[in-house]
């Protein structure tokens, strides 16, 4: 009984080995399954991870490639509003726009000299020439003219030469210092030339305010320059590369020598023009410009018979223009080297005197400066009040005691502006010259000017 229940036992407990193992096959081709699935899976976040980086790096250059491009857009929408700026003071011919400005002014001048009569017709009626103030002569009395020589005329152009470069022109005229006609009948005056330049980009070539100056320190007055004996003043060609705020140019060489009389001799034997560097600073404060020149002076044996001779010239100007409150402003300016004569304030002296016993160019050294304050009373009202010096070293063995010495001026002024365009003032000025052996004279004016500006 026992043998044949173990013989019937023994086929159940072999299918129940069978079955065990038959699952242990199955959980472990499961378990490898799963562990295939998640290196697959793992496999997968990885190609994910990789997909993902690849796609912000793409979105980031596609972002940086965006941005590039609407900054250029920004600038070609500049270059392309630029010109169509000026085209709303002018016109289009071809790819360049010209453009206009200037002014009309009408002055009434009247002045009288303690030292000597000004004649008729000059240009010390005009406007203030330090160096020409009468000196050792009988006083005038009030001479009056009316002029409208200091109109001016100015023409742009900008001329369109793709989105790299700029290429710009400027031409200005106006009638001061000319001839052409008189008092007595038509009052015709020739147009003369101030300005006329090319820019390409940072470069300037032509006749231009020189470097050395600052244009935009000098005072608003109404007579042609105001604060004369402490001005830079110059005109000139030159060649100029401004970057930024530096600027570096070569400018007309012209020396001027002053003879053993006193007289001016201008030796045209310029080998070397004068070279100038300047700074110029901007800020919510103003503006300050600082500024260097060196010159070559020079003389050959026929000027005076002396042979030939050079010397160095130098100077160095500091300028500007200091903010006072909403609208008020504070300008000035001080100069000072050897050499600078032609430079500052109509050139009241010149840039050296000659030793006639041995030839040698003896450069002049000058120093000077103004300083204006202008105030606006109200939007349409303002004044400015100012003054300048002036004062030379002169070799006085070598120029005689009848040059100038020193000079300086004074004036006030009030100009009143019922629209934008239109300004009307008066000025008072005092001026005084003094030579070198002590005798002065002095110019007193007032004027009265309507300025139309378009």
């Amino acid at each position: 009984m026992l043998a044949a229940s173990c013989l019937l036992a023994t086929p159940a407990i072999a299918q129940d080995a069978a079955a065990e193992a038959s699952i242990e096959d199955r959980l472990d081709r499961l378990e490898a399954m799963v562990g295939a699935l998640i290196e697959r899976m793992d496999a997968q976040q990885g190609e994910m991870d990789t997909t993902k980086a690849e796609n912000a790096a793409a979105a980031e250059l596609a972002m940086a490639e965006t941005r590039a491009l609407q900054a250029r857009q920004a600038e070609l929408a500049e270059q392309i509003s630029e010109p169509k700026k000026q085209e709303d003071k002018g016109f289009r011919v071809g790819n360049t726009t010209i453009a206009y400005a200037g002014y009309v002014k009408v002055d009434a001048i009247s002045q009288r000299t303690s030292g000597g009569q000004v004649g008729t017709g000059s240009i010390v009626r005009d406007f203030l020439i330090p160096g020409a103030i009468p000196v050792g002569g009988e006083g005038s009395g009030f001479d009056t003219d009316f002029s409208a020589r200091q109109s001016r005329l100015i023409f742009k152009t900008a001329t369109d030469v793709g989105a790299e470069h700029t290429l710009n022109s400027q031409i200005e005229l106006d009638f001061m210092v000319t001839p052409g006609g008189d008092e007595r009948i038509s009052n015709s005056y020739q147009p003369r030339l101030r300005q006329a330049f090319i820019t390409y980009d940072n470069w300037l070539f032509g006749q231009a305010w020189s470097t050395f100056q600052n244009v935009g320190a000098l005072p608003e007055s109404l007579d042609f320059i105001g604060t004369t004996p402490g001005t830079v003043f110059e005109r000139q060609p030159m060649i100029r590369y401004t970057k930024g705020g530096l600027q570096i140019a070569v400018e007309q060489p012209e020396t001027t020598v002053t003879s053993p009389s006193g007289g001016r001799v201008l030796a045209g034997d310029d080998a070397l023009p004068d070279v100038v560097a300047r700074y110029n600073f901007a800020g919510d404060w103003g503006s300050i410009s600082a500024a260097g020149i060196l010159r070559s002076l020079r003389v050959r044996d026929d000027d005076f018979g002396t042979g030939n001779d050079s010397a160095m010239g130098y100077g160095l100007s500091l300028s500007g223009k200091l903010k006072l409150g909403s609208k008020d402003d504070l300008r000035f300016m001080a100069t000072a080297g050897d050499g600078l004569g032609r430079y500052i304030g109509l050139n009241i002296v010149n840039d050296a005197a000659i030793d006639v016993t041995t030839g040698d160019l003896d450069p002049i050294f000058t120093y000077s400066g103004f300083a204006a304050y202008r105030h606006f009373w109200s939007d349409k009202v303002r004044s400015t009040l100012g003054a300048s010096y002036f004062k030379a070293d002169n070799p006085v063995l070598l120029t005689s005691n009848q040059v100038t010495d020193e000079s300086w001026n004074a004036l006030a002024n009030i100009i009143f502006s019922p629209v934008a365009p239109l300004d009307i003032g008066i000025e008072f000025m005092y001026a005084q010259r003094t030579l070198e052996d002590g005798r002065s004279g002095n110019l007193q004016k007032v004027q009265v000017s309507t300025k139309y500006s378009f």
